[in-house]
């Protein structure tokens, strides 16, 4: 590649929300490159709780408008991505110590199948006492109710792969493994530094996104002159991968010790236990499961399926990147935060935060962003009508 090499929008980070960017960027016309330092979902976008869900917890804090897109983004993923993308029945049980109780949450079930539509996947419905002995070894002391309703499931790091796939075939390039190294803007063009197997090359862009998750701020610090950053912080959530099965489906769990909300999920013939929230203040490829952090979700586990046998398989931890505030990392805002180096004609655009399951919105919002920044292209395709899956 030599430094003539023009683009019009080059991206750095090869997670879902950069390669959801290069999609949608390619079926509009535009010239791509998608630069990633190790592989593709290689932070983040691989250690999620596995959910394309309208997040029914967000509506308690009044996120009306972010369940309602997800929602939307759930259906659009169904029908696109058959294969990655499944509903999945989800059990959410009340106890006599349950923090909400079942007209409350009923109430929830129904704005959530509202918000659907009523679409597929929008209903839910109760399960009868004499079906409680079905799910899963599910305790029963104490049990009041028990609502089945439906959301998504997928496996995060197939999802960006395929995402990705589909942006090869529109024309967008990736270069993997390639590490960012800086960017200089100058009136409407952006030189981009990278190395490539320990090789320096150089490009230009038109606009540079900034899509490296929880390394967002490290490389905004490599571009000059530095584009505003945004309050964040990183927040730590932990899953752990049990052995045994959980075949009625998933369960929507409220932690004893906090009242958060646990997952416990059918995952490759085994279980996925999550997540913790955890703030994390060190180096973004540091990032490990902690012993408190497992305990708390095996006692989680425990006191609701006590005559489950735990043995765990697999650790691992995530990072997420929330607005700084004083608040609780569970009652934080999960809104996309897009900031942009000048209000009308950005040259950079940082993604800041962001949900596995709305990054498909997330990128039509960064093109209106940049609908001023770059030139007019013929459109390719409607991504609206590309089907999702691997090769």
């Amino acid at each position: 590649m030599s430094a003539t090499n023009h683009y019009d929008l080059i991206i750095v980070g090869g997670g879902i929300q950069g390669v959801a960017v290069a999609q949608a960027a390619a079926a509009r016309g535009y010239s791509v490159l998608v630069l990633e330092k190790a592989a593709l979902a290689a932070g983040t976008s691989s250690r999620s709780s596995k959910l394309i869900h309208g997040g029914l917890r967000y509506l308690e804090s009044g996120q009306f408008g972010l369940v309602r897109e997800s929602l939307k983004e759930r259906a659009e993923l169904l029908r696109l991505a058959p294969s990655l993308v499944r509903l999945q029945p989800f059990y959410l049980p009340i106890y006599h110590q349950t923090s909400r109780d079942s007209l409350t949450i009923r109430a929830g079930l129904s704005l959530y199948a509202l918000l659907a539509g009523f679409g597929k996947g929008a209903g839910f419905c109760s399960i009868p006492r004499r079906k409680w002995g079905e799910l899963d070894g599910l305790s029963t002391r104490g049990l009041k109710h028990v609502f089945q309703y439906w959301d998504a499931q997928t496996d995060d790091q197939t999802l960006t792969q395929a995402m990705m796939h589909s942006a090869s075939s529109l024309g967008a390039e990736l270069r993997c493994p390639a590490e960012f190294t800086h960017a200089r803007i100058f009136g409407d063009t952006c030189e981009i530094e990278f190395l490539e197997n320990n090789q320096p090359y150089q490009c230009t862009a038109s606009v540079l996104i900034n899509a490296a998750g929880p390394w967002i701020n490290q490389v905004a610090e490599r571009i000059s002159p530095p584009p505003p950053t945004y309050p964040v912080e990183l927040v730590q959530g932990t899953h752990l991968v049990l052995n045994g099965r959980l075949n009625m489906g998933c369960y929507y769990l409220e932690s004893p010790q906090d009242q958060r909300a646990i997952f416990a999920l059918p995952w490759k013939e085994h279980i996925l236990l999550g997540t913790t929230e955890t703030v994390f203040k060190g180096e973004p490829e540091k990032a490990s499961p902690l012993i408190t952090e497992e305990v708390y979700l095996l006692g989680c586990f425990r006191y609701y399926f006590p005559d489950h046998y735990i043995t765990i398989r697999e650790r691992f931890a995530g990072l997420r990147v929330l607005p700084e505030s004083g608040s609780l990392p569970f009652n934080r805002s999960r809104e996309i935060h897009l900031q942009c180096d000048h209000p009308k004609y950005p040259r950079v655009v940082g993604i800041y935060g962001g949900k596995l399951t709305v990054c498909r919105a997330t990128a039509r919002k960064v093109l209106h962003t940049l609908r001023l920044s770059l030139p007019v292209r013929i459109p390719r395709a409607d991504i609206s009508q590309l089907s999702l899956e691997l090769p």
